[in-house]
């Protein structure tokens, strides 16, 4: 028999830890981590140009950043893009309407070494932004993946009648909350650490994007999830133990 008070944080935990996991995995799915606001560019033909290079040259960390400066770029974990004019017609528009334009990374270019930008094509590999960047896509689907195991666990605790295996299921909302908040450290690390081998030309503004901050609501959410789940677990345990030795007295 559980108590109202321990089923309704199971119930309001669980719909926290829902919520949490449909932010986190819309702000995986999604570009808008950073963008940058960038002036009009005035010549059409090096717009068009750098645009190409973009969307089909080889990967190239400083070649595509230096284009999502000039080019409103925004980034995300899995996702790179720019502002570009449309298809238009015959004729040359006077203010044509901009169309994004985004690339994926590939996984093994997800592992790809990070380079110091020395004025060389290849400078000194930066073993510092290289683990950050792996670490900061890694994290989130770790996260998403022991919010996913929590749940068959939570699942099984119902199927056995059992409330001991809801500790177990706070533990791994509180490892997937750290996951969660370590990804956003890591992205908003790497960037800054991006601007200084490669500052953003003048006139150029940075700022963070929607996405980043559905990953930061996903953590208090998983964070406040973990709470219910150990405090119903901890509560009904004593609640339990306490019944018991009444009986038995």
């Amino acid at each position: 028999m559980v108590d109202n008070r321990y089923a309704t944080a199971l119930v309001i935990g669980s719909v926290l830890s829902l919520l949490a996991t449909v932010y986190l995995s819309v702000a995986v799915g999604t570009q808008h981590w950073y963008q940058y606001s960038s002036p009009p560019v005035k010549h059409e033909g090096a717009l068009q140009s750098n645009a190409s290079e973009f969307i089909s040259g080889d990967f190239d960390e400083k070649s595509y950043s230096d284009t999502m400066f000039r080019l409103n770029g925004t980034l995300g974990l899995w996702w790179r893009c720019i502002l570009v004019p449309g298809q238009t017609h015959w004729f040359k528009e006077p203010d044509p309407k901009l169309e994004t334009q985004c690339v994926s990374f590939t996984l093994p270019q997800q592992f790809i070494p990070k380079y110091k930008f020395t004025g060389k094509d290849n400078g000194e590999e930066d073993v510092l932004r290289t683990y950050l960047w792996r670490c900061q896509f890694l994290l989130p689907l770790v996260s998403l993946a022991l919010v996913f195991l929590s749940g068959l666990v939570g699942v099984c605790a119902c199927l056995c009648r059992s409330f001991t295996p809801t500790l177990g299921v706070g533990v791994l909302h509180l490892l997937a909350g750290l996951c969660t908040l370590g990804s956003v450290c890591c992205f908003l690390a790497g960037v800054d650490l991006l601007h200084q081998f490669s500052a953003p030309p003048e006139g150029v503004e940075g700022s963070l994007g929607w996405s980043l901050y559905l990953a930061l609501i996903s953590f208090p959410l998983q964070m406040m999830a973990a709470a219910l789940f150990m405090w119903a677990a901890r509560s009904h345990r004593k609640n339990y133990t306490r019944m018991t030795a009444y009986r038995v007295a």
